[in-house]
C-alpha cells in the first residue's frame, strides 16, 4: 500500500509539470571582472569630484595615475607644479571650519592627486590640512568610512607638501571650506 501511495504521488507530480525537452534553464550572466591590480582598475577609481561652488574659482585638472612601471617617489607623484602651487596657496579667505585632529599615514601612492581620506567627513569636499610644524596644504577631503578616531590616509603628494617623512605618522589638523 505504501508503494502505491509513493508511485501515485510521484506520478501526479510529474504529470503537473509541463517541461519540454527543448527548454533551457536561464543562466545568470558572468560577473564582470574587476581589475584590482596596482595599475588602477575601476575598483580603484577615485570618487567623483564635487562641483566648484564659486564659478570664478578654477581648479587645475586632476593628476593622471602613475604609470604601471613607476618605482620612485617622483614617478608616483604625478601632480603638476600648478597643482602643487594651488595646494600651498594658503587657506580660504572665509568659511573655513575646523573638523578636528587625526593621525595621518601615507595612503596608496597609486591614487594620484592631493587628498586626505578621513572619518572626519561624510562626503567629498574641499579643505585644508596643517602639519605638526604649521605647514598647510589645500586638499580634497574624502570620507574613509572608518570610525571616528581611526586615523586618516594622506596622498603621497600631500605628505610631500607637508614636508613630513613618508613613513611618519604625523598628527594633522583638518579644516573644511
Amino acid at each position: 500500500m505504501r508503494h502505491l501511495l509513493v508511485i501515485a504521488v510521484l506520478g501526479g507530480a510529474s504529470a503537473c509539470t509541463d517541461i519540454s525537452p527543448d527548454a533551457v534553464a536561464p543562466t545568470a550572466p558572468a560577473p564582470a571582472e574587476i581589475d584590482l591590480s596596482a595599475s588602477r582598475g575601476p575598483g580603484f577609481a577615485p570618487p567623483i569630484r564635487p562641483a566648484v561652488l564659486d564659478l570664478t574659482q578654477t581648479r587645475p585638472p586632476a593628476a593622471p595615475p602613475p604609470s604601471a612601471t613607476a618605482r620612485t617617489i617622483d614617478e608616483f607623484d604625478t601632480t603638476s607644479a600648478e597643482q602643487r602651487a594651488a595646494a600651498t596657496a594658503g587657506p580660504a579667505a572665509s568659511g573655513e571650519r575646523r573638523l578636528g585632529s587625526t593621525i595621518a599615514a601615507l595612503g596608496s601612492p597609486t591614487d594620484p592627486g592631493i587628498w586626505v581620506k578621513t572619518p572626519l567627513v561624510e562626503e567629498v569636499t574641499q579643505g585644508r590640512i596643517e602639519g605638526p610644524d604649521g605647514a598647510s596644504v589645500n586638499v580634497e577631503l574624502r570620507p574613509s568610512g572608518g570610525a571616528p578616531g581611526s586615523g586618516s590616509q594622506v596622498s603621497l603628494a600631500a605628505m610631500r607638501l607637508l614636508g613630513v617623512p613618508l613613513t611618519s605618522l604625523p598628527d594633522i589638523t583638518v579644516y573644511a571650506f
